[in-house]
């Protein structure tokens, strides 16, 4: 296993990287080591989970400390179908220590949908104090755009994440929106280069947690 909490941190580093975010899918039980790793390495973490609605939705939930995301991925696990892993078919999900040591494995499946619907999981994602952001909305599977057809209205969802690795959206409307460009690495090559950045008044969760929640200023 080379996805390592060290091994995520240390690539990030060599890439040039000044902040990163390591999203489980419906889980944050990983971030505590990630956290240990990120700090040793000079990166700024930013908490986050790869969450799944009733609509097979992916949405990123940043959150402002570990803490918070390890509240909100329990609210998600607790309303995960009771489906347990097969490790022969989708791998161990491991948790893992500061030292990349396999403390834990989650016995009930992560890759599924919860059933909370896609209104419902932004709410309690702000209840957390984090940005609720749809992933991959160029994806034709398990996008807001593809799934639902649309971005649902109301101060619901202030950004958006695009996949770099294929074509951007051509819907204009979707650039009402902050865009994030993600590289969305299930391995360590895939992790891109320092070619992508956003305006903040400084380096920290919270001003990265304020862009995404603040609606984007359009010039006319």
């Amino acid at each position: 296993m080379l996805m390592t909490p060290n091994n995520i941190a240390g690539m990030a580093r060599l890439k040039g990287l000044d902040v990163i975010a390591v999203s489980d899918h419906n889980s944050a039980k990983n971030l505590p080591a990630i956290q240990k790793a990120a700090d040793i390495c000079g990166l700024l973490l930013l908490p986050a989970i790869e969450a799944e609605t009733r609509e097979e939705v992916h949405v990123l939930c940043y959150l402002p400390t570990v803490d918070a995301a390890l509240a909100l991925g329990d609210a998600l696990y607790a309303r995960l179908p009771d489906v347990p892993n097969m490790p022969a078919f989708f791998g161990e999900q491991a948790v893992m220590d500061e030292n990349d040591e396999i403390i834990a494995t989650e016995p009930k499946l992560l890759i599924q949908s919860t059933d909370f619907s896609i209104e419902e999981l932004a709410s309690l994602c702000r209840a957390h104090g984090g940005a609720p952001v749809p992933a991959h909305v160029n994806r034709t599977s398990n996008s807001v755009v593809n799934n639902l057809g649309f971005i649902p209205a109301g101060p619901r969802f202030t950004a958006l994440e695009v996949y770099r690795a294929l074509p951007a959206p051509e819907n204009a409307e979707l650039w009402r929106y902050h865009v994030l460009y993600s590289s969305d690495a299930h391995e360590l090559g895939a992790i891109f280069e320092r070619d992508s950045f956003i305006d903040v008044r400084e380096r920290s969760v919270e001003a990265i947690l304020d862009y995404l929640r603040t609606p984007k200023v359009i010039d006319n």
